[in-house]
């Protein structure tokens, strides 16, 4: 089974609501014959999109091939949150890398975060972006240690945007009884997702990109120069981007191996009215520390968007609104029963340790994938390091491919089975509490 059409329609968004709120571009046509390129980037999302973008403005002949549309994948179904750092904590980091290393990687995801805010408004692209995000925990434990976090940003990176949250302050912010504490961070944001890619995928077209919809490839020749081959024609490049993510499958094993798909789930209610100030009090995104995490802020027309449960099959489950119902209404029990008006599905790209993996497959092939839920940043800044990259500046590119990235235990046989038992195991951690 092909992850690209186990869920969905071929070369069609799915039903959520940023499908609903957001106007399509016109389709792009298929590859038909072969085309000659300077690159070849295979994958319409932000990593692809921002990729083409930049090496088009470098004066690059770049061609984008997608099986389905821009935007199709996780790119267009995600929560929206542009979040601080990379997804592995500084702290973490700094045990990992060592504080040098720790404090570039600080950098890169600081720019990450500061490249999609200059892209929104340089492009001018329409999709809601707004500050804050509120990271809410449950225990004692995690409170402790995001308030602690939120001390080593200030005192250690000098990170002023960030405030520990007391449990007054974060019920004042988000009322739920389930969450004790954390931090807001204000220099974070969230935005419409969809919008924000779309909004990509017309500033590359008008920077000279070709964009080839529907048009699946299923094989690479890492050649020089390489060829690129879907079922109606060729591209022939002098370099290669992969950009697929959890949708890259056999392209490149050494990859596929260390990026493992797995599935996330969003609702999004019927309009709430008034009710919306019961869930949070100002315009800011949440993701709270449960393993699996919650995450939601509210729709610019006045729903919830809240995002819950992972499955690690190649099937969405067959009712997406019961899976995410669950641990909605755990955090917002007076939501019981509430409408749900659009639920759906995405594939992300997950990594042994939540670090993005950006490697160097062949001398003239280069790949970034593996975001772990942390990808509004990090893929559209992967996007322009490899462009960079092909323009011989590599600082940024080679900084962030120097992290080691383990590939799963048991290939591909294994991976998944071991993944649903650790996933299992969290999960019960985050019911009893410890």
């Amino acid at each position: 089974m092909n992850l690209l059409y186990a869920n969905d329609e071929v070369g069609a968004y799915p039903a959520s609501w940023y499908a609903a709120t957001t106007p399509p571009l016109p389709p792009f046509d298929a590859l038909r014959g072969e085309l000659r390129a300077d690159v070849c980037v295979i994958g319409a999302g932000y990593t692809g999109l921002s990729a083409a973008l930049h090496l088009a403005k470098a004066g690059r002949r770049v061609v984008v091939l997608d099986a389905h549309r821009v935007g199709f994948g996780a790119s267009g179904r995600n929560g929206g949150q542009l979040g601080s750092g990379q997804r592995v904590d500084q702290d973490k980091l700094e045990r990992m890398v060592g504080e040098s290393r720790a404090r570039a990687l600080w950098d890169l995801a600081e720019d990450a975060k500061g490249l999609v805010k200059a892209l929104v408004e340089e492009h001018r692209i329409d999709c809601h972006l707004k500050p804050g995000i509120a990271y809410t925990a449950s225990q004692a434990a995690d409170v402790a240690d995001l308030q602690d976090y939120a001390a080593l940003l200030t005192e250690r990176y000098g990170y002023m945007d960030v405030a520990p949250l007391d449990a007054e302050a974060c019920h004042a912010l988000c009322p739920s009884p389930s969450y004790k504490g954390g931090l807001l961070d204000m220099g974070a944001a969230h935005l419409h997702p969809l919008a924000f890619a779309l909004g990509l995928a017309r500033a590359a077209q008008e920077a000279g990109v070709q964009i080839h919809e529907r048009s699946c490839v299923h094989r690479l020749d890492a050649g020089s120069p390489a060829t690129v081959r879907t079922d109606a024609g060729r591209v022939i490049a002098d370099h290669v981007v992969l950009a697929c993510n959890g949708y890259l499958s056999s392209l490149a094993p050494s990859v596929s191996a260390r990026v493992m798909p797995i599935n996330n789930f969003i609702v999004a209610t019927e309009p709430l009215g008034d009710e919306t100030k019961r869930l949070l009090t100002k315009d800011i995104a949440v993701a709270d520390s449960r393993f699996v995490v919650n995450y939601f802020r509210l729709s610019h027309d006045g729903r919830l968007l809240f995002g819950g449960g992972e499955s690690y099959g190649y099937k969405f489950p067959r009712d997406i609104a019961a899976t995410v119902r669950k641990p909605m209404e755990q955090i917002f029990p007076h939501l019981k029963g509430v409408k749900i008006d659009y639920a759906w599905g995405g594939t992300l790209g997950i990594t042994l340790k939540r670090f993005p993996y950006l490697a160097r497959v062949a001398p003239n092939v280069l790949s970034a994938s593996g975001y772990s839920g942390h990808g509004v940043g990090t893929a559209t800044h992967a996007g322009k390091l490899m462009a960079d990259a092909i323009a011989g500046e590599t600082d940024g590119f080679d900084t962030m491919s120097a992290i080691p990235t383990p590939a799963f235990p048991g290939g591909g046989a294994l991976r998944t089975p071991l993944l649903v038992l650790a996933m299992s195991w969290y999960a019960l951690r985050d019911r009893l509490g410890i």
